[in-house]
């Protein structure tokens, strides 16, 4: 059996090459790409990494949950791992984001990438351009003809304006200004609405309904997150109303329960769910299979950080999903080597186009001086370090009876 034998945590921020303002949290100039990174080693020696995104150092007190409830576990279980996870969340810490590194392991174990694993086959896959800023008309026709020829074939826009004039205004000056010549779609950010800095409009159905219908005139291909995430009588009354696809339900931290209820509404016709939230690697496939047999589309959101758009990409190759994968790109601050600064090789495109990966596990590698310069490791633990956490935190009598009933278990 291959165990877990240590865990590292790391709080990394990869410098950006300029400030980017995201759309998603108004008045925020970011100018780091931060995240959390876990490293899982076997006994006998198998890596797993993953990410989760973070704000500064909110997670420094995660080790000393996770450490216990991962050492010594059966790293090739996924369902165990799950539901270790699970055991973590009744508290409110969902931390679905750690899942993928096991997946990670998995592969590198089979010498496979995972999505080979998942029954997935080597495809060339299409992507499309995702802005993460929010401009007026005449700078992003400007950013619509420049990713057009960089060879994107799509283009997804952002709009947050208290006016809806304004986000009308921009939606139908670009797709007139484009002609056709692209596909265009537009993410309006109200599903998980932030006004912790700044100030965010808030949509309600009525709304969302008139700007699908400026969307559907102006030839658009899909609105992405126009209400609450948890406004599921509105989503499904929206997605039956509009001639435009809805898309939607990257954040839902629930995972599979809840993004199996809004499949059988009908909440959305486009799922993207993001497996670093929704659940891990094994939880966002059943999301994908379940939306597929209800005759709905799947396709990834990838926003977070470059590990977490490999884990999304091997999920999409895992697949059959037709629809253009999410390929964030926001220059000159959020640039694919800022994006995966700390792999060794960045996710390039190439006219719009991304060869599969071939490396095995998640298909990449993590750049040792790349992680010495921008990461700071907070939490390391091993068995050793487990047995003395144990008796500081517990003391000897409650740590040998723990270790007892561990032992029971192991051997029921």
């Amino acid at each position: 059996m291959t165990t877990v034998a240590r865990i590292e945590l790391f709080h990394v921020a990869v410098p950006l090459p300029a400030t980017f303002r995201p759309s998603w949290i108004p008045g925020f100039p970011q100018n780091e790409n931060r995240f959390t990174l876990v490293r899982i080693t076997t006994d006998d020696g198998i890596e797993g990494y993953s990410a989760g995104p973070s704000m500064g150092h909110e997670r420094s007190g995660l080790g000393e949950l996770v450490g216990p409830y991962l050492i010594g576990a059966d790293a090739t279980d996924i369902d165990l791992v799950q539901q270790r996870l699970r055991e973590m969340s009744y508290l409110g810490w969902r931390n679905w984001w750690i899942e993928p590194a096991f997946w990670d392991i998995l592969g590198k174990l089979a010498h496979k990438p995972v999505y080979e694993l998942l029954g997935g086959k080597s495809r060339e896959v299409s992507l499309y351009a995702s802005t993460g800023e929010v401009k007026e008309p005449g700078a992003r026709i400007a950013e619509a003809e420049a990713r057009l020829a960089e060879g994107f074939s799509a283009i997804k826009l952002r709009v947050h304006d208290f006016d809806p004039a304004v986000d009308e205004r921009q939606v139908v000056e670009t797709a007139k200004a484009m002609g056709g010549r692209m596909k265009i779609g537009v993410d309006v950010n109200q599903a998980w609405r932030v006004t912790a800095i700044g100030p965010a409009p808030l949509w309600d159905l009525a709304r969302a309904k008139r700007f699908a219908d400026v969307c559907a005139d102006s030839g658009l291909a899909w609105v992405e997150e126009p209400l609450p995430m948890d406004a599921y009588d509105d989503l499904s009354e929206l997605t039956r109303y509009s001639r435009v696809p809805i898309s939607g339900a990257e954040l839902h931290t629930q995972g599979l329960p809840e993004l199996r209820m809004m499949i059988e509404r009908r909440c959305y016709s486009i799922f993207q769910p993001d497996a670093i939230f929704t659940g891990g690697i094994a939880q966002t496939l059943e999301v994908a299979r379940l939306a597929k047999q209800a005759g709905l589309i799947y396709t990834p959101h990838t926003w977070t950080n470059g590990i977490g758009f490999a884990v999304n990409l091997q999920l999409y190759l895992a697949t059959d999903s037709r629809k253009e994968l999410e390929y964030p790109l926001n220059p000159p601050g959020w640039v694919p080597e800022a994006r995966d600064g700390l792999l060794e090789t960045a996710f390039l495109h190439r006219r719009g186009k991304l060869e599969p990966p071939t490396l095995p596990g998640l298909g990449f590698r993590i750049d040792p001086r790349a992680l010495a310069r921008h990461g700071k490791r907070f939490f390391v633990m091993d068995k050793k370090r487990l047995v003395w956490f144990s008796l500081r935190t517990r003391g000897l009598k409650a740590s040998l009876e723990i270790d007892k009933a561990r032992k029971a278990a192991a051997r029921s």
